[in-house]
């Protein structure tokens, strides 16, 4: 039997031809993890996909990249879709993919991610429908397994900051097909009561799968629609829910969530404590600053009083007062001295006066003077007036002189 005798290049292409006309490998769904995963510059995806006992590199053009719906990262466990072909230069078989899928986890997270932006479409998790969580909670009504480690956690916390506040718990199933629609009654037997003032939904950690009924759209809905504002608090910091985000406030643990919810009754004292020193020191600032301000309106009134300007309008009155009657005195004074200065001078002339050294006084019957001797010789009447007296008599001229 003749062997032919072939190149490096004939042997990788007819590796390449029995691979490429081979059913299965044309056609053929391959798990593992991917690592090594690289996008080039090119747009082209080149990565290993691996198990426990092998490693095939792989190779995903742009063509294909584009229509990814998640970047894929490297320790994903993934469900290629491709063939199986030679690279014929290199002379090593890869897989030419043309879809990859989330395979396990993988598939939950695509289930997550989808479900997440169904919800996140609608405005559940919008936060202008977010209601407030009181700063003082009373009663916290609390949905758990009654015998799981976040309970016990939730309580010892709770007591040891504040042990007035109050906790009712509702059992309810936190893992399983059953559990969402065990939480759901949960919400609905608490939001029956007045006086519970929050609902704190929570369980302890845990993998993905045993969270996975706090990922229930229903759920979702029942957390959205509590008249009560609720609280989670799921799992650890890492772990994120459905509701979660849905919720009116997330704690990364059930500790945190029993600490947000329960205020710290030995704070609170001293804040109060401080509170009233503060209001005492700012209520007595404040009154001496108007009773200060009271004091110099006082003095001001004093000093602007009426009454003082009364006392010196009557000092003024007194003065004025003094004043004219000093005047009208010396004005009375100096019109007496006047007058007796005229009655002295009438007295001098006065015609009577002159009577008393034996003058007389000669009138006719009409009281006229005469004071010529024609005049009295023109009457036959006259009257005479002297010292004591006046007379009327008859006279007789005989001749004139």
């Amino acid at each position: 039997m003749y062997i032919k005798t072939l190149t490096v290049s004939e042997v990788s292409n007819y590796i390449k031809k029995i691979l490429d006309s081979d059913f299965i490998l044309n056609n053929t769904l391959i798990k593992g993890e991917i690592s090594n995963f690289k996008i080039h510059s090119s747009g082209h995806a080149y990565f290993s996909l691996k198990d426990d006992y092998g490693k095939i590199n792989c190779i995903m053009f742009k063509s294909k990249t584009e229509k990814l719906k998640f970047m894929p990262e490297n320790g994903m466990s993934v469900v290629i879709k491709g063939k199986v072909s030679v690279y014929a230069k290199d002379g090593v078989y890869q897989i030419y993919c043309e879809e990859i899928k989330l395979e396990g986890i993988g598939e939950l997270s695509e289930a997550f991610n989808k479900l997440k932006k169904k919800l996140e479409s609608e405005g559940l998790f919008d936060a202008s429908h977010k209601r407030t969580i009181p700063a003082f909670c009373k009663k916290i009504g609390v949905i758990t397994s009654p015998t799981g480690a976040a309970i016990r956690d939730i309580i010892n916390v709770t007591k040891r900051r504040n042990r007035g506040t109050n906790i009712t718990i509702y059992p309810a199933l936190v893992q399983g097909a059953n559990a969402p629609a065990d939480i759901i009654k949960g919400i609905d037997y608490f939001n029956q009561f007045e006086d519970i003032d929050v609902i704190l939904l929570s369980r302890g950690g845990g993998p993905i799968e045993e969270l996975w009924s706090f990922n229930d759209e229903k759920l979702a809905y029942a957390v959205f629609d509590s008249k009560k504002p609720i609280v989670t608090a799921v799992g650890h910091e890492t772990d994120f829910t459905i509701v979660d985000f849905v919720s009116d406030l997330r704690a990364p643990t059930p500790s945190a969530g029993a600490e947000i919810l329960s205020f710290n009754l030995e704070e609170a004292n001293e804040k109060i404590k401080n509170y009233k020193y503060t209001i005492d020191k700012n209520v007595k600032t404040y009154l001496e600053n108007k009773l200060n301000t009271l004091d110099m309106y006082r003095k001001t009134l004093e000093h602007n009083s009426p009454i003082a300007a009364i006392a010196n309008s009557y000092n003024y009155i007194d003065r004025m007062n003094e004043i004219l009657n000093e005047k009208i005195k010396n004005k009375l004074e100096a019109e007496k001295q006047k007058l007796s200065k005229l009655n002295a001078l009438l007295n001098a002339h006065n015609p009577l006066n002159v009577l008393d050294r034996g003058y007389a006084i000669i009138e006719d019957e009409g009281s006229n003077l005469i004071a010529e001797i024609n005049t009295l010789c023109s009457n036959n009447k006259v009257k005479i007036t002297l010292k004591d007296g006046s007379s009327f008599f008859d006279i007789k001229v005989s001749s004139k002189t």
